[in-house]
């Protein structure tokens, strides 16, 4: 099997989100995949296969991190949607039938491929006894984020609070079904986006996700009502770092980003 790893909402090497691609003639059994996905050993690895024509789709898309199969996942999806089209496996909108439904990338002009994903429902909750103290810094609100992506959203005070976050992973697991993801508005959206966030995701194996697409599902309506405005620039403040471009349209969001292919090479367990 051929396997590439991309680097996706990124335009440069060793940024943004990595992510295993590999493109297949159908899919073998869970644990072989997940065996791959832990060998990858990276946030995400992704498989698809050709579907027949005449469908709601063309290629079937499952995602797995290094311990668990999940049901929803941005960037590996612009990763692989990036390998079909500059391997010429698929030309124009490729349409993925995945566990959270038929997603759609389309590649731009531009170089940068958008994603169309289901908008996350969210649920103001209280804040949980013992995030405060989990995650070192106090929430202003929390959300529940629904069943695809999982988590628990909570505005901080500022962009320098979630930036110098340090958690107890292992504290925080207790809070949701995947992780937490930790916001602010943009110190200065001069610089070109217009909040942070940072994803912890103990549950799946992931401490600190690099950059999160389906985590902006839920960032995207939270963010848009409060600033105003159906598009926006969100920069997810984890060490390598990457932006997601986003925009809502009634209960679908569209994740915008470019991506890196760094590594190409054969599976040959």
């Amino acid at each position: 099997m051929r396997i590439r790893i991309v680097d996706a909402f990124t335009d440069r090497p060793f940024a943004g989100n990595p992510a295993g691609v590999l493109l297949l003639d159908a899919f073998p059994d869970d644990d072989r995949l997940q065996k791959v996905a832990l060998e990858v050993n990276h946030a995400e690895t992704a498989f698809a296969h050709r579907l027949p024509e005449g469908g709601e789709a063309d290629w079937a898309l499952r995602w797995f991190t290094p311990v668990a199969e999940v049901a929803m996942c941005g960037h590996a999806t612009l990763a692989t949607a990036h390998v079909l089209a500059t391997t010429g496996a698929h030309q124009g909108p490729v349409r993925f039938a995945t566990r959270s439904g038929v997603h759609i990338a389309t590649p731009r002009e531009d170089g940068s491929i958008t994603l169309d994903f289901p908008t996350a429902p969210l649920t103001e909750v209280g804040v949980p006894d013992g995030v405060a103290e989990a995650l070192g810094a106090e929430p202003r609100t929390a959300f529940d984020t629904g069943p695809n992506v999982g988590d628990l959203l909570v505005e901080l005070a500022d962009e320098k609070t979630v930036r110098g976050l340090t958690p107890d992973h292992k504290a925080l697991a207790a809070y949701s079904s995947r992780g937490i993801i930790a916001t602010a508005r943009a110190e200065a959206p001069s610089r070109g986006y217009d909040f942070v966030s940072r994803c912890f995701f103990p549950n799946v194996g992931i401490d600190e996700d690099p950059v999160t697409g389906s985590a902006h599902t839920a960032l995207a309506p939270y963010w848009s009502a409060r600033l105003g405005s159906a598009e926006l620039t969100g920069l997810q403040a984890s060490p390598r770092s990457g932006r997601v471009r986003t925009e809502l349209r009634d209960d679908r969001t569209l994740l915008s980003g470019r991506a890196v292919t760094v590594i190409e090479g054969d599976l040959l367990a």
